[in-house]
């Protein structure tokens, strides 16, 4: 069984037990959280597909935050002496999977 969800804009496919990183949410270690943007839900019988969502929800722990590894941005300008470089690194919410409701 698994479901899609959506949170912070992106889509993901899920199944109980799976760990995966999110934007960031405001919620501690250890909490727990329901994400209610579920798109569809795929079990052994049949499958539910929302118009655009399901009245369902997904359940995770949260097990840590952090920060993704830095992406670097670099511009350059041939032949004009011009360059521009800058960094960037993400925040994220690292959650694993503990139920997906209406099974």
């Amino acid at each position: 069984m698994y479901a899609v969800i959506e949170t912070g804009g992106k889509q993901y496919k899920v199944a109980v037990g799976d760990v995966l990183r999110v934007e960031k949410l405001a919620a501690e270690p250890g909490d727990s959280v329901n994400l209610d943007r579920v798109l569809m839900i795929q079990d052994d019988k049949e499958t539910q597909i929302g118009t655009p969502t399901l009245a369902k929800t997904v359940q995770a722990k949260v097990v840590s935050h952090g920060r993704h590894d830095k992406v670097r941005i670099f511009k350059m300008r041939r032949r004009k002496h011009f360059r521009k470089q800058a960094g960037h690194r993400q925040y994220y919410t690292e959650l694993q999977i503990t139920d997906i409701a209406g099974k």
